[in-house]
């Protein structure tokens, strides 16, 4: 038995129960890992909440960990008891994970938990938005939301070392330092002025070739409006709600490009998660990007972390602690 976050019923940060659960042996093909720490993300609240479906209730939520391989089932080859690796798998809420050897990657010696639970899904994420699902180049200006948040931060940095005029969206004026500090030229903070009036300003009229927009429902229709001509409009979240539906005159205005992308749909194969881990852990190591690990939290008091995160009480990276660790 060990103990784990368990949700029976679909709802607020109070559903988050902490429990004992059975972890049983790996399986062919599996590894157990007793978790070090755990990467606290939005879409654990989206889950938590009911906006992304669960195979099945209850559950132990969370998608990023990171800890040390305590035992290895049948035919796992290049992974050994000992080994440091980490994980974007549900259920690492927990103290041990049951995870399937081909989805975990190895950490680098340089690379701690910590790190990597803080680094890994947001740091991933911020690699196929740039890299692959648009592009950004030298002389692009483009649009980040919550560019304050884990994932945001790591779009600042990212996109302002590619080249780009990086604008940013925050909630308050600490937040917007934070911002600055990570790559952003222009810092809007959204509760004091009206970003697409500001974006215009910015750009004199012309538009960001993309937005980044993990905001969801407050920013999204803003966010069209902020685009140039044949801008591309990245929509990868909704903390403030699932967006209104669009009709295809609003993106036919200025022939618009709108993709709502997943990350596991950038990873499919091993080869990939291993590319795009590995370029996300190179760049920390070599200090090409900057992890902000702003809050921890014992993994008991989850129902609280989840409560300061979508009170936006939270900057930066969050990670739960599990007990004892």
């Amino acid at each position: 038995m060990v103990k784990a976050i368990r949700v029976h019923e679909l709802g607020g940060p109070e559903v988050l129960k902490w429990e004992d659960v059975e972890i049983g042996e790996p399986k062919d093909g599996e590894i157990r890992v007793k978790i070090k720490a755990i990467g606290l993300n939005f879409i654990d609240v989206y889950f938590r909440k009911g906006v992304y479906k669960v195979s099945a209730v209850p559950y132990t939520p969370g998608v990023e960990a990171a800890g040390v391989v305590n035992a290895v089932g049948p035919g796992v080859t290049g992974i050994k008891v000992g080994d440091l690796v980490a994980a974007n798998v549900m259920g690492a809420y927990a103290e041990e994970q049951i995870l399937p050897a081909e989805k975990v990657v190895p950490l680098p010696s340089s690379i701690d938990p910590i790190l990597a639970a803080s680094v890994l899904c947001k740091g991933m994420t911020a690699q196929y938005l740039l890299r692959r699902c648009f592009k950004v180049e030298p002389g692009h200006t483009i649009l980040i939301h919550a560019a304050a948040g884990g994932t945001g931060s790591l779009l600042c940095q990212w996109a302002n070392a590619l080249g780009a005029t990086v604008i940013g969206t925050v909630s308050t004026k600490e937040k917007a330092a934070q911002a600055k500090d990570d790559g952003c030229h222009h810092v809007i903070i959204y509760k004091e002025e009206d970003f697409v009036t500001r974006v215009n300003e910015i750009t004199s009229g012309k538009g960001v070739e993309v937005v980044y927009d993990s905001v969801g429902k407050d920013t999204f229709e803003g966010s069209l409006a902020c685009l140039k001509l044949r801008g591309c409009m990245v929509s990868f979240g909704q903390s403030s709600g699932t967006p209104d539906p669009v009709p295809l005159s609003a993106i036919a205005v200025k022939s618009l490009f709108l993709t709502r992308p997943t990350m596991k749909h950038y990873n499919v194969t091993r080869d990939e998660l291993l590319e795009a881990a590995g370029e996300v852990f190179a760049n920390v190591e070599s200090g090409f990007l900057k992890v902000r690990v702003n809050h921890t939290y014992p993994l008991s008091q989850a129902a609280q972390a989840h409560a300061d995160l979508e009170s936006r009480k939270t900057s930066g990276s969050v990670v739960l602690i599990p007990d004892g660790c």
